[in-house]
């Protein structure tokens, strides 16, 4: 793909080091928007990607923060690939400016939805793309990507507004010719909201039980419960235009109640962890939407008190 895009992925961490690495085996022209220390790691080990579906070691192009202004004319990027925490958006926003020029794009594949608003202030919607992916990655102690479980995929799609650059072809044949699946999506806002609907179903849950899905479908009433908080999401995402279809809603269900799963949110992980979680970009927003339509959402609202009170202890910690 030496004639294809150029592609700037911000940071070299699970998901960014991940997608944007299987795109740099593929051989697309791309770089990482990383620190000088993570850089200096890159150079010396290379990107290592340790997975089920295949490892890799790889050299990769880097730039820090401090270089980009001076690279990205060189020429200048087609697109730039978000894949931070996403409340790091603000971060994320100031990094890559410098990277952003008139024909550039922006594709975020963050957690949610709530990042668009801030994304369309600052570059405008008509470049700003519609993303998402599925994927447990995290950095190993010794800074290898490591995929966790099976499930790796990335769909993409034009939001109303975009214009077709063609960039998004591009993508999909790179990660045709690396082997991920993946998805260019007709209608990305739909993609958006099936994730959408079944991650805040499944972070309020497992992370107020503090359990995967199998410890709380055995419990008296498990099953109940998660159905019952899959429908508050589903009459969400239905209020916002949005109704997840019924195919897609029960593929959902069947994950989110299936007996003996030891699926958990990676929100619960990183609560586990004492780390900061994604609660407002996910099961908050989720929760103001349903204000805003009238909604009740007592199981959604009891979610997001109980995260909230995780975060304010944290900080207090």
């Amino acid at each position: 793909m030496s004639a294809g895009p150029r592609i700037l992925v911000l940071g070299a961490g699970g998901t960014g080091g991940y997608f944007g690495g299987r795109l740099a085996q593929s051989g697309a022209d791309v770089a990482f928007l990383v620190r000088p220390a993570r850089a200096a790691a890159l150079r010396e080990r290379g990107l290592r990607i340790r997975s089920p579906l295949g490892d890799a070691e790889l050299q990769v192009a880097t730039v820090t923060a401090d270089a980009l202004p001076a690279r990205a004319g060189r020429p200048p990027f087609d697109l730039v690939v978000l894949s931070c925490k996403a409340y790091d958006l603000d971060s994320a926003i100031e990094a890559v400016a410098p990277a952003v020029g008139p024909d550039t794009v922006v594709l975020p594949i963050l957690n949610g939805l709530l990042h668009y608003d801030a994304l369309d202030a600052r570059f405008g919607r008509a470049r700003v793309l519609g993303g998402l992916c599925f994927i447990g990655a995290a950095l190993g102690a010794d800074g290898e990507v490591l995929h966790l479980g099976k499930p790796a995929s990335i769909t993409f799609g034009l939001r109303e507004g975009n214009r077709d650059t063609g960039v998004l072809a591009a993508l999909a044949a790179a990660y045709a010719g690396a082997g991920v699946d993946h998805l260019y999506a007709p209608d990305i806002a739909r993609a958006q909201w099936i994730k959408f609907s079944f991650l805040a179903t499944l972070a309020a849950g497992t992370c107020l039980m503090r359990a995967g899905i199998g410890d709380i479908v055995a419990s008296e009433g498990g099953i109940r419960f998660m159905a019952a908080l899959h429908e508050e999401c589903l009459s969400v995402a239905a209020a916002e235009g949005q109704p997840v279809p019924a195919d897609e809603a029960a593929i959902a269900r069947k994950g989110l109640t299936r007996a003996g799963s030891p699926v958990t949110a990676s929100m619960l992980r990183d609560l586990r962890a004492g780390q900061r979680v994604e609660a407002l970009q996910i099961v908050g927003d989720m929760v103001h939407r349903a204000q805003r339509a009238g909604l009740a959402v007592p199981r959604l609202e009891a979610a997001w008190s109980h995260l909230q009170v995780y975060e304010a202890g944290r900080s207090e910690g």
